[in-house]
């Protein structure tokens, strides 16, 4: 019988390694993980976590307004310190780097806190130099910020470093439309920055229902965002002055003063050694893996993003404590990822679950829409002329719901509730039999007509 020096090595400390890493040790196995940056992962350190914290504070920008027209004797200028913000962002990621190391800790999980590559099907190696073995291997690495390759870019920062900004620019040219590039979008608007977006179609948000996205899109216009279509980099240039000027296709020129890509992100495997192991990869990078897992090769395994299945912390989590359940727990385990409820977290922001109307009519074939596009209450008295849209697609013959989708305050928080009915299989007339809670936004479900 081979000896190990540990029943499981996880690579990456990330939200799905660090499940897979506590249930295992849970369940009896001697585990170590390996992270070279800090523990917690994309979410906690520079993704999902730090950026909700500055949604919240870009919110102020809005809420001080309105607060007038409720009483509020709130100055006519606002000053708004970006340094107090951000380091108190960070301060907050530090604690919580703390909350998941000791969580590890006192699950009996030793940390090793250096880079980890692949030598070997069972060996590992350290940036010490030292190596060790294990009986299973765990790939958790997530993904990376994609990059445009042109001249000069170079000049831009990613969501990596977006975080730890000295100050925040006057005008800053962010590229992409997918999520992360219309949050920022949102936060940079509302703290002042003159906000252009660049993207090489003229779809944002192509995964959300387009009734919903376009609403994004007229709101984010109404309110100050440029959007510039069907543009591609050409060059990217740094003047004298420390400006950027940017080139790009069938658009002229733009000078400002930072670019930011948002572009997409791919699975961090390069580097890791894969290949010595006999890990097959996709054509994007991505570990190849089944329903359990599991890579081509039989002890190695990989959750998150890694795998590029859907890229979403909670996902990741999931797959993590299947993993630690098939593997160490004698009890197979695959994730649902039917009915799987997101949001982009915009001005306002927006969410979605199940099919939007155009996939559920190429599938179903019939389907019957209800909406609802009303303006909310607070924002009445705000006397701000900016509407939520409410909209729920249903399978025709039996009125099953199939897509819930919305945007307008607080919609995630509406979702998640919402979500569950979605992925239960009631119908249009389950939401109608329910009394309405008045007056609240959430109310519109079950008046949707």
């Amino acid at each position: 019988m081979a000896s190990y020096d540990y029943d499981l090595f996880v690579i990456g400390a990330g939200s799905g390694g660090v499940r897979a890493a506590r249930v295992s040790a849970a369940h009896g196995a001697k585990v170590a993980i390996a992270e070279e940056h800090k523990v917690g992962g994309t979410c906690v350190i520079r993704g999902c976590v730090p950026k909700k914290l500055l949604v919240y504070g870009a919110h102020f920008a809005e809420d001080l307004k309105d607060a007038i027209r409720f009483g509020w004797q709130v100055p006519a200028q606002c000053a708004f310190d970006w340094p107090t913000l951000r380091d108190n962002v960070l301060a907050e990621v530090e604690r919580l780097n703390g909350a998941y190391t000791d969580t590890l800790n006192s699950h009996g999980v030793e940390i090793i806190l250096e880079r980890a590559t692949l030598t070997g099907p069972h060996e590992i190696a350290l940036a010490s130099g030292k190596t060790v073995t294990a009986k299973y291997v765990l790939i958790a690495t997530g993904a990376w910020p994609a990059v445009p390759e042109c001249p000069g870019h170079t000049h831009g920062i990613t969501s990596n470093e977006v975080f730890h900004l000295d100050e925040l620019p006057k005008r800053v040219l962010i590229a992409g439309a997918g999520y992360i590039a219309n949050e920022f979008a949102g936060i940079f608007h509302e703290f002042g920055t003159h906000v252009t977006l660049i993207n090489r179609t003229d779809v944002i948000l192509r995964q959300y229902d387009h009734t919903i996205r376009d609403r994004l899109l007229q709101i984010s216009m109404t309110k100050g965002i440029d959007f510039r279509f069907h543009a591609a980099f050409e060059k990217i240039e740094k003047l004298e002055s420390g400006c950027l000027r940017v080139s790009m296709s069938n658009h002229e020129p733009l000078e400002v003063d930072a670019v930011m890509f948002a572009t997409g992100r791919v699975p961090k495997t390069e580097g890791l050694g894969l290949d010595k192991a006999g890990v097959e990869l996709d054509d994007k990078g991505a570990v190849k893996v089944d329903d359990y897992s599991q890579s081509n090769v039989a002890h190695i395994y990989a959750v998150g993003d890694v795998t590029n299945r859907v890229q979403l912390t909670p996902v990741a989590i999931r797959e993590g404590q299947a993993f630690a359940d098939t593997v160490f727990n004698a009890k197979p385990t695959t994730v649902d990822y039917g009915c799987i409820p997101s949001a982009v977290f915009s001005h306002p922001p927006m969410a979605g679950v199940g099919l939007t109307e155009s996939r559920a009519r190429e599938t179903l074939g019939s389907v019957r829409i209800y909406t609802s596009d009303f303006r909310p209450m607070k924002n009445v008295l705000a006397n701000r002329n900016e509407r939520a849209l409410y909209k729920m697609v249903c399978e025709a013959e039996t009125d099953r719901i199939v897509g819930l989708h919305m945007i307008g305050p607080d919609a995630p928080e509406i979702l998640q509730a919402a979500a569950v009915a979605v992925k239960a299989g009631l119908t249009k007339a389950d939401f109608d039999n329910v009394v309405a809670l008045h007056p609240t936004m959430a109310e519109e479900l079950v008046l949707l007509r």
